[in-house]
């Protein structure tokens, strides 16, 4: 069993409008929903791979039941979430037909006390008893105290089990501390950490810092791994228009499945690219267009070398 947690899980909701325009009504032309938050979507991608997941987070108010009711319709995603008094977010994503463009707009979620915590890291520990794998992703809830994901990635490691770190800012600086066996932080996330615009040098400094791996997602391309294996950029033979929201969670899913199943790391990336890749095409996050992703994994390109050792 694969385990995700989202910390900060939400209800995406995508509008589709003909031309975005400032200061203007929009008439929808249609609206999806999905259960949401970067973990939650990484685990719908891992199931369509083959996987059992379980997810863990919290989840609370009417919003919380919509998202426990259609995860519950998902084949291969078990939900372990959490209980809080307070409401599930919700985010809304806007995109723009004519231009292919998708306006993000995010709730900050509920406030977590501290009981609601305990009881949360009290799930996380028992499910990491039958965990092959564990990926922490997203923001923060309002409560929960920055250093979060460090104490997380330092019980999945004294579990023995191998850990993902997918944030940003202050938690994913502290978190990184705690020595996650990945991260995989976009280039701004990166620039951010180390105050290097240099992919390559700020990947190597933020292994300095306590990751063991970091691939760092370039966009449209494609991804840049170092590790103590070797380093590789993975790219995509072109580059394709459509709804980006979800692509950075279907990377990560990508990794995460080729690490479970032992994949060489080129292996592993051209996986993480195609998945990507493919989420664009799909009309929401946690989807990816199958046809396209079976097309478009044999022909990623990787470049790089095997570390001497």
């Amino acid at each position: 069993m694969i385990l995700t947690v989202t910390l900060n899980t939400a209800l995406d909701i995508t509008y589709r409008v003909r031309s975005l325009r400032p200061h203007a009504s929009h008439r929808v032309t249609d609206v999806t929903e999905r259960p949401g938050g970067k973990g939650v979507n990484v685990a719908r991608v891992l199931a369509a791979l083959g996987h059992e997941v379980t997810v863990t987070g919290f989840t609370g108010g009417a919003t919380g039941q919509v998202v426990q009711r259609q995860l519950a319709g998902v084949r291969g995603v078990a939900d372990a979430l959490v209980p809080v008094a307070g409401a599930t977010r919700r985010t809304i994503a806007v995109m723009d037909e004519l231009t292919g463009d998708t306006t993000q707009l995010n709730e900050p979620g509920p406030t977590v006390t501290p009981a609601e915590w305990a009881e949360f890291q009290e799930t996380y520990e028992g499910l990491l008893a039958s965990a092959s794998a564990v990926a922490l992703c997203g923001s923060l809830p309002p409560g929960v105290a920055v250093g979060a994901y460090g104490g997380l990635v330092r019980t999945a490691r004294a579990a023995g089990v191998p850990v993902l770190l997918d944030t940003g800012g202050e938690p994913l600086r502290r978190g990184v501390a705690a020595r996650p066996d990945l991260v995989k932080p976009n280039a701004e996330e990166l620039a951010e950490l180390t105050g290097s615009h240099d992919p390559v040098r700020a990947t190597q400094d933020t292994r300095r810092r306590g990751a063991r791996c970091v691939v760092a997602s370039l966009g449209p391309d494609g991804l840049l791994a170092v590790t103590p294996e070797g380093r590789w950029r993975a790219a995509p033979p072109t580059r394709l228009r459509g709804n980006p929201t979800g692509a950075g969670d279907s990377a990560v899913a990508g990794l995460l499945s080729g690490l479970v199943e032992q994949l060489p790391w080129p292996d592993r990336l051209a996986r993480a690219v195609a998945l990507s890749a493919a989420t664009v095409l799909a009309p929401v996050a946690g989807e990816f267009d199958r046809e396209a992703y079976d097309e478009l994994v044999g022909r990623v390109t990787v470049t790089g070398e095997i570390s001497a050792a």
